[in-house]
């Protein structure tokens, strides 16, 4: 029911949303990359700051690790917001879309197709 509740939840994708949900797939089964896709967006703060939100990774990696892990690699600050909707979404400040995505990547937290990058 995660599953659902997180390809409804992303409306504003549309079309990408139906992708992940598919009715007629039987296998479920739990690989070590998730299949789910994952939002990397930026997003225009006040003047010239900005913040870069990382939203649908999978709930079996911890929030917390990772973001601890890219606020030392990317020198910037960050938090781990719990939204009801969309589930904990990682804030980095800054326009880190490009680090980031490559981030999740390299450590097969999320595959090259899944990653969507949003933004200007």
């Amino acid at each position: 029911s995660k599953k659902t509740s997180k390809a409804s939840g992303s409306k504003t994708v549309g079309f990408d949303a139906d992708i992940s949900l598919d009715p007629f797939n039987d296998t479920n089964e739990k690989s070590s990359i998730q299949d789910n896709i994952v939002h990397v967006r930026v997003q225009q703060r006040n003047g010239r700051k900005t913040i870069t939100t990382i939203q649908g990774l999978a709930t079996e990696f911890d929030h917390k690790k990772i973001l601890k892990f890219m606020k030392k690699t990317y020198a910037c600050n960050g938090t781990v917001v719990n939204d009801e909707e969309h589930g904990e979404i990682i804030q980095l400040q800054g326009d880190q879309r490009t680090m980031a995505s490559t981030f999740l990547i390299e450590q097969k937290i999320a595959k090259k197709p899944n990653v969507k990058v949003h933004g200007f």
